[in-house]
């Protein structure tokens, strides 16, 4: 752990750490556009059968009398189950006996009507264009939105696994870079994809390179800072997603059509390309990894940056191999999944902190990715929802610095799970104290995201810290895959999603409570520093313990 001595010199919280933020942060603000896009480009415009009566001007002229629009419509579509125009039958023939008032309207039989063969016509008011009128991806192909959103996911899921060792092996910055490259290209090409197997083709390469983006941006703002500022920094990385959230609506409000608002949110990421030529490698990984003349070069240019050019003067090579002798004597474990579970006081860190990302992923995908059920206006709620989650976080991070990530990181998940389980007692006429519950429960979610995310990148040392990073964003994504198809089970119980959205958050964060206390440490280069750190908190607890019984006696 010597490097935090190296950093504390050239500046572990000065201009270059600001400049660093930001820049990594920005890109962060576009991904979440990503993530939340489906909520606007897939949504589902109200829609009916294509009939000859009212969209066909020759049919319409062969109609007895001057009837109105309301009158064709009767008689062309049949009611649905909600009594509106049924969104995916039609009428064979014209049912003239329906405009008799003494007619019930809801008297109609099966075989009296047929699939929209036609097609449909979408309500365009709100919408202009979006997926699901492209592709037609209603009544029968319904199920097709959700499982585009599901590969999207499944694109972030594989990215994690590929791109958390790829990251210890090659380098931080460098996958940063090429991730940015990607999003932008297959961001771009989303918006002109031909056909709907094309179109989830390249939603799920854009999200496997999101994948890349999330993970190295944490992790080389957590390497790049000093114990004392590493919640602040990473929470300001947690309110890039909370600003993308208010700038996701903002756009979508602005651009209706879903090819141009594919392009507006993915033009950007070309600029972030250009510029991540700049950033900064982490030295810690180049130094524990072996290579010392670059680390040592990205330390004096940190040093320059921060105004410590005579401090990056007397960083020499032997100044090097004398502070980091013994974090560079170790022999270090490769980086893979299996280090991780078999290595002595990794295996229960691992299990614990991908326990917490899954129940993460899994409240909040399955809660945020269906705003349209809400019934209210989408893009008010979408900014709403951003400015309420800018405010969690700021309090989270003032929270953090108080009582410690293991606390915070307990009560955060507990709280949602407690919340979503509360909503299933209140009935549904009781909306605004559902809603409250709701947001408050949202509020534990993006507080226990900011928790994990930090705790994740201290729990575990520089050399399998990606590593780690990329399991739990896979478990976070098979959550968020899970979270929406759990809704599904709303048709044997409309309690029964609720009730697992609540369960799955309170038995992570009880299980939060085995995890040790890493606020103010700083963080470890090597799994001898981790092996350390227990071997000092138990000689800890024994004097402790010792002292307490004396006393008593």
């Amino acid at each position: 752990m010597a490097f935090s001595e190296l950093l504390d010199q050239v500046g572990g919280l000065d201009r270059f750490q600001v400049l660093h933020t930001v820049a990594l942060v920005v890109p962060i603000m576009w991904l979440t556009t990503h993530n939340m896009l489906d909520n606007f480009s897939g949504a589902v415009p109200s829609h009916r059968c294509w009939v000859p009566l009212l969209d066909n001007s020759t049919a319409q002229a062969s109609a007895p009398g001057a009837l109105r629009p309301e009158a064709l419509l009767a008689v062309s579509i049949p009611l649905g189950p909600n009594h509106e125009p049924h969104q995916c039958r039609r009428f064979r023939h014209p049912q003239w006996q329906l405009l008799d008032p003494n007619t019930t309207a809801t008297n109609w039989s099966e075989a009296a009507t047929e699939p929209c063969v036609d097609g449909w016509v979408y309500d365009r008011s709100t919408f202009t264009s979006t997926i699901v009128a492209e592709w037609d991806l209603v009544c029968d192909s319904r199920a097709l939105k959700p499982m585009a959103q599901s590969i999207f996911l499944a694109g972030i899921f594989v990215g994690a696994a590929v791109y958390g060792q790829t990251s210890d092996r090659f380098g931080r910055r460098l996958v940063l870079t090429w991730s940015y490259l990607q999003m932008a290209v297959w961001g771009t090409a989303t918006a002109f994809a031909p056909t709907f197997p094309v179109y989830c083709l390249f939603r799920f390469l854009g999200a496997f390179a999101i994948a890349g983006v999330m993970m190295n941006t944490s992790t080389l703002l957590i390497e790049w800072t000093s114990a004392q500022a590493r919640a602040l920094v990473m929470t300001f990385n947690a309110l890039g997603f909370s600003f993308g959230q208010v700038l996701m609506g903002a756009l979508a409000y602005g651009v209706r059509d879903w090819m141009l608002l594919q392009l507006a949110v993915s033009a950007p990421l070309f600029l972030c390309f250009v510029y991540s030529w700049w950033l900064a490698e982490s030295a810690r990984w180049l130094l524990i990894t072996g290579r010392l003349e670059q680390g040592l070069r990205e330390l004096q240019r940190v040093a320059a940056i921060n105004g410590k050019r005579a401090v990056g003067d007397t960083l020499t090579m032997e100044v090097l191999l004398s502070t980091m002798k013994e974090e560079l004597s170790v022999r270090q474990a490769p980086a893979s999944l299996g280090t991780l579970f078999r290595t002595p006081g990794l295996g229960l860190r691992t299990c614990v902190s991908a326990l917490c990302w899954f129940a993460f992923g899994f409240v909040f995908y399955g809660l945020v990715l269906d705003l349209q059920s809400l019934n209210s206006d989408i893009f008010l709620f979408q900014v709403l929802f951003g400015a309420f989650d800018i405010l969690t976080k700021i309090g989270t991070m003032l929270l953090l610095r108080r009582v410690g990530r293991r606390p915070m990181q307990v009560a955060s998940l507990v709280l949602s799970g407690l919340c979503v389980l509360a909503i299933t007692l209140v009935p549904l006429e009781m909306g605004t104290l559902r809603s409250a519950l709701a947001l408050l429960g949202l509020w534990g979610v993006g507080s226990a995201f900011i928790c994990v995310t930090i705790y994740t990148g201290e729990l575990f040392p520089t050399v399998l810290r990606m590593t780690a990073v990329g399991l739990g964003q896979m478990l976070a994504r098979a959550g968020g895959i899970l979270g929406p198809l759990v809704r599904l089970l709303g048709v044997h119980s409309p309690s029964l999603p609720l009730l697992l959205y609540g369960v799955v958050p309170v038995l992570s964060g009880l299980a939060a409570l085995l995890l040790p206390e890493t606020q103010s440490l700083p963080l470890p280069d090597t799994i001898q520093d981790v092996q350390n750190q227990a071997v000092k908190k138990a000689t800890h607890g024994t004097q402790g313990h010792s002292v307490l019984k004396s006393t008593q006696f």
